[in-house]
C-alpha cells in the first residue's frame, strides 16, 4: 500500500469526492487536518464547512482527494444535505467517548441514503478518539455491531499524534469508491452486451 503527497500537475488524475459527517465535536476536522496538514489541533472552532484538495498516490494510482468536512450541528442539516449530493463516498465519524454521537450515526446514514436516493452507497464508519481509552464509553464490539447492521466497513481512528488509521481511513474510502465505479461500469457494459 503506497501513499504519499505529490506535486500539483493533476489535470488527468481521477478526483475522489469524500464527505466527512458526524455529530459536532467528534473529531471530523481533526481527522481531516491530520490527513491533509499532518498536524493535530487540540482546540478547533466548530466547523460550518471546510474543503480540502490534495494530490495523492494510493495503490500506485495518482489521484486527487477532495474532502468536505461538514458541520455536525443539526442547524446545518440543510447545508449538509446539499454537500452530500456531490459526494462519492462518506465517512461517518463518532467519538468513542460520546455515546450520543454514536446514537446519531444512524441518522447520518439515513440522510446519506435519502440524498443519494439509494439504500447502499460507499461509506465507512469511523470510531474516533481511541487514544482516550480511559474515557471510552462506546466499545469496539458496539461499533462493529452497528457497522455490520449498516453494512459498512468499520475502522477505529485517532487524529492525535501519532495518528492511528487516519491515512488508512481515507485511502480505504478511495478503494471503496473505485470498486463501486468499476462495478457500475462493468454492469453497464454487460447490460449493453445483453441488449445487443
Amino acid at each position: 500500500m503506497t501513499s504519499k503527497r505529490l506535486p500539483a500537475d493533476t489535470c488527468d488524475r481521477p478526483l475522489y469526492k469524500i464527505v466527512v459527517v458526524g455529530d459536532g465535536g467528534v473529531g471530523k476536522s481533526a481527522l481531516t487536518i491530520q490527513y491533509f496538514q499532518r498536524m493535530f489541533l487540540e482546540e478547533h472552532d466548530p466547523t460550518i464547512e471546510d474543503s480540502y484538495i490534495q494530490n495523492a498516490e494510493i495503490d500506485n494510482e495518482l489521484c486527487m482527494l477532495y474532502v468536505l468536512d461538514t458541520a455536525g450541528q443539526e442547524e446545518f442539516s440543510a447545508m449538509r444535505e446539499q454537500y452530500m449530493r456531490i459526494g462519492q463516498g462518506f465517512i461517518i465519524v463518532y467519538s468513542v467517548t460520546d455515546p450520543q454521537s454514536f446514537e446519531e450515526v444512524q441518522r447520518f446514514h439515513k440522510e446519506i441514503s435519502r440524498c443519494k436516493d439509494c439504500g447502499s452507497y460507499p461509506m465507512i464508519l469511523a470510531a474516533n478518539k481511541i487514544d482516550l481509552s480511559q474515557q471510552r464509553q462506546v466499545s469496539e464490539e458496539e461499533g462493529k455491531r452497528l457497522a455490520t447492521y449498516l453494512q459498512v466497513p468499520y475502522i477505529e481512528t485517532s487524529a492525535k499524534d501519532p495518528p492511528v488509521n487516519v491515512d488508512k481511513m481515507f485511502h480505504d474510502m478511495v478503494r471503496i469508491i473505485r470498486y463501486v465505479i468499476i462495478t457500475v461500469h462493468i454492469t453497464m457494459i454487460m447490460n449493453q452486451c445483453s441488449i445487443n
